[in-house]
């Protein structure tokens, strides 16, 4: 069989990126070891996909949603429902660590054996007088 060119698969892909992708796409799943739909002809991979791709053995839209799919970092997620949450429920000291003004002293820790001065490290009077 003849090689493929772009031009035997444009009228199945309209853009021509688009087409790219989706061919690298399937060339990976060829690669994989996903099974292949025309004679192999002693071709490569990427020759392969574009022969799928102009012959209709895979559809171009399964191969993009199956692209964005692989791409994709976040998973969808069901909305939340504000009723149900309850901030009483959770111990949010528990959730932050973050250290206060650049002293070894961080949120959520107990620090009832420590002044204001050792905390903040200055006096109230000094706010005071900075109009505090």
């Amino acid at each position: 069989m003849a090689r493929v060119t772009v031009e035997d698969c444009i009228d199945k892909v309209a853009n021509r990126f688009e087409l790219v992708l989706i061919a690298a796409q399937r060339t990976k799943a060829v690669n994989s070891g996903a099974p292949i739909t025309v004679e192999r002809d002693n071709d490569k991979d990427p020759v392969i996909a574009l022969r799928e791709i102009a012959q209709e053995h895979v559809q171009p839209a399964a191969l993009l949603e199956e692209l964005i799919q692989s791409l994709q970092t976040r998973s969808k997620v069901d909305e939340i429902d504000d009723d149900s949450v309850s901030l009483e429920d959770e111990n949010m000291d528990d959730k932050f660590d973050y250290m206060a003004n650049g002293a070894d002293i961080y949120v959520g820790d107990d620090h009832s054996d420590l002044d204001e001065e050792q905390i903040f490290g200055k006096d109230e009077t000094d706010l005071e007088d900075k109009g505090f």
